[in-house]
């Protein structure tokens, strides 16, 4: 969905956007995702065999079609993220962000480019730029910056976390967050309800975007939704191909009086 608006003032604004993970590289996945209704797609190189040509490309081409390219790029290093956001990311999701030392990192890496070196540590630290430094960096620094928040130690120090300046949303990855809390894949358990009730309630109140990618459940993940959360990342292209397909076949199977898909061969592909 094309908007002038830049995606993080829109995640910080609270505005709900909805995405779904891109896995393919595929020339032809664009045209098929543009007139679905999304506002941005997800582009993941942490779990994904993607190399940083590909994801470029693939940055460059959902641009232009007006869904801004989410990366996360595959730990929290602020060199990572510049190669990404140097190949076109509109924004990027660093993983596993536990302190305060790695968000500052990335809020080098991500919204004080170009400074590096000495001069990026004194600001950092709380030093300034000069007037037209100041100005040039924030206009030129309107990419997104999202922490993955998933596991205990996250939370523990989310309070923290949130005081960094210039952070644009948090985003929960579910199942390591699941595996954290000692409850694996146990999306509906009170322990982790309460622990995503806790960080999209503090992220709202810090004033930026509060996300989760999810699905299988559509009912739990508008559920969410209603407890604060304004960037839903719905499934994957991968997995709503498998399922689709797997109906379409079975319904083929049927009209034809064959035998359906059986549950081992039907096995979900896990993302």
């Amino acid at each position: 969905m094309q908007t002038t608006r830049p995606f993080s003032e829109r995640l910080r604004a609270g505005d709900l956007l909805f995405g779904t993970l891109v896995v393919s590289p595929s020339p032809m996945w664009p045209r098929a995702i543009e007139g679905s209704g999304l506002d941005f797609v997800f582009i993941d190189t942490e779990h994904i065999a993607l190399d940083r040509g590909q994801v470029s490309w693939m940055c460059q081409t959902y641009s232009r079609t007006g869904l801004p390219p989410i990366v996360r790029i595959p730990s929290p290093d602020p060199f990572e993220a510049t190669k990404m956001l140097d190949g076109g990311a509109a924004g990027i999701i660093a993983p596993y962000v536990e302190t305060v030392e790695q968000a500052q990192a990335l809020r080098g890496a991500v919204k004080l480019r170009p400074l590096k070196g000495q001069r990026l540590e004194e600001r950092l630290a709380g030093g300034s730029f000069e007037p037209a430094l100041e100005e040039y960096v924030q206009r030129r620094n309107e990419q997104a910056l999202i922490l993955n928040i998933e596991s205990v130690p996250a939370i523990e120090a989310l309070d923290q976390i949130l005081a960094v300046p210039d952070l644009d949303a948090v985003l929960i990855g579910p199942h390591d967050l699941s595996c954290s809390l000692g409850i694996p894949e146990q999306y509906a358990h009170p322990k982790f309800r309460e622990a995503v009730r806790t960080i999209f309630g503090k992220a709202r109140a810090a004033g930026i975007g509060a996300g989760i990618h999810f699905w299988g459940d559509l009912e739990l993940e508008a559920a969410f939704a209603r407890e604060g959360a304004n960037m839903l990342i719905h499934s994957a292209d991968i997995s709503l191909f498998q399922k689709h397909l797997r109906l379409e076949v079975d319904a083929l199977k049927a009209t034809l009086g064959a035998k359906k898909t059986s549950g081992s061969e039907a096995e979900k592909i896990s993302i």
